[in-house]
């Protein structure tokens, strides 16, 4: 994902979708938007989902295998084999995990058949997270916070193909577009890897 703070405006269509389109509850923000401020005292803001790290420290604490990586890197979790201890919660340094405390919100009979890859309805007492909507992005569709980014700050990326597209149809060349706006990854400091990239564009400081 390539995240262009320039372009959000904090309207948080991006959760909104991204709730709407897994049942989540109210308090589950997979992508969630900070108010930030920027060095030089403007205002901005920062949506933050999980960072399918290249190294995640989630998968390591995992005690029974439930996080793992997919074979194009995304990072997801069996919530048939999480056990609830939230190991993984307490490793991600990005807070991009939460705990199903309750029973979810009611889905469609239809979609009664949870997954890593389009877990719906939440199991409770398991751990969820951001799974970069691989139900749409393996038939070829945007994520749903990407296809409902009106400003375009999203981008769904391919690093074999070298491509990324946002909600408005606008498709970059990934390499050149990273190296030409300095793209910087949140937190890259720790070693995870993120496969995150932002582009701040106005001085502002992502490591919050």
């Amino acid at each position: 994902m390539v995240v262009d703070l320039r372009r959000c405006d904090g309207c948080e269509k991006c959760t909104k979708a991204c709730q709407k389109m897994h049942y989540l509850a109210e308090e589950q923000t997979w992508i969630k938007v900070y108010d930030m401020t920027a060095s030089d005292g403007q205002p901005y803001f920062m949506p933050r989902l999980c960072m399918h790290c290249e190294n995640p420290p989630c998968l390591r604490v995992c005690p029974v295998g439930a996080t793992f990586k997919t074979s194009e890197g995304v990072v997801l979790v069996d919530q048939k084999k999480c056990i609830g201890c939230r190991a993984c919660m307490a490793a991600c340094p990005y807070e991009a995990r939460y705990f199903n405390w309750g029973d979810p919100p009611p889905a469609p009979s239809t979609l009664d058949n949870p997954m890593p890859e389009f877990p719906v309805p939440q199991q409770k007492g398991t751990v969820s997270k951001c799974i970069l909507c691989v139900h749409n992005t393996d038939i070829g569709k945007l994520p749903a916070c990407v296809d409902a980014c009106t400003m375009g700050a999203l981008y769904i990326a391919d690093f074999e193909n070298d491509v990324a597209v946002n909600g408005l149809n606008e498709t970059v060349k990934l390499s050149k577009f990273l190296r030409d706006n300095d793209a910087v990854r949140y937190k890259e400091e720790l070693g995870t890897r993120p496969r995150v990239y932002y582009i701040p564009g106005h001085a502002q400081d992502v490591n919050f």
